[in-house]
């Protein structure tokens, strides 16, 4: 077992099957900056479990008995706010996606990833990106685009400007690209990414890259085919 660091990134782990929870536990073990702090079999549990131990990210299922993992999602991040949650999951499905971001997910990523891509994806949201890989994103993208078209949700209320850079940097996020993958596409720093981001959000009122996204279809920001 690696030995672990003073400022370990503190995980639970929620799955209705404790033999997946335990690979999950012996898979993390092995990085010496994340500590798996507890586990939980259900949504209900995996509240009681994060307002107790106070976890830095939450990777949770989302299908589960008695309480699901979005019902879950938003409950923890009422309750627990600084807690980042990772959907992970069997499902590529949609809705769920849809749902999962609209709940306070910070990422959804499929239970096929392999183990290293899991680690970093961990730090990754720990340092305050959003994750979604690229073919769920375009998953969600079409989902809005969809309620777009149908007029779901629209509102009445103007819109903020964005700068052309800000949209830009809005449709790479869009993509699921990360702060690395956007700043070498724009010829831009990491850092700026990270202010245009943060502008963004100021801009939009909203707390998460993905909320920005959802906002973006919806208002018609962004041309989605």
């Amino acid at each position: 077992m690696a030995e672990r660091a003073d400022d370990a990134i503190r995980v639970l782990v929620v799955d209705d099957h404790a033999l997946f929870r335990r690979g999950l536990e012996v898979t993390l073990q092995l990085e010496p900056d994340i500590l798996v702090v507890g586990e939980a079999g259900d949504g209900g549990e995996a509240l009681a479990k994060a307002g107790e131990l106070l976890p830095d990210v939450v990777l949770m299922d989302v299908r589960m008995p008695r309480r699901s993992g979005i019902e879950a999602c938003t409950a923890i991040k009422q309750a627990v706010p600084s807690a980042r949650i990772v959907m992970l999951t069997v499902s590529d499905d949609e809705a769920d996606l849809y749902e999962a971001i609209k709940a306070g997910a910070s990422g959804y990523l499929l239970k096929e990833i392999a183990a290293d891509e899991l680690a970093g994806s961990i730090r990754a949201v720990h340092g305050g990106q959003s994750l979604i890989n690229p073919s769920l994103a375009s998953k969600l993208l079409t989902e809005f685009a969809s309620m777009s078209r149908r007029g779901a949700g629209s509102q009445s209320v103007p819109t903020p400007r964005l700068t052309a850079r800000e949209m830009e940097v809005l449709r790479a996020v869009a993509r699921g690209l990360n702060n690395r993958e956007i700043a070498k596409e724009l010829f831009i720093s990491e850092n700026t990414v990270k202010n245009h981001i943060r502008n963004i959000l100021e801009k939009l009122q909203l707390h998460s890259r993905m909320e920005a996204v959802v906002y973006a279809v919806r208002e018609k920001l962004l041309e989605i085919t």
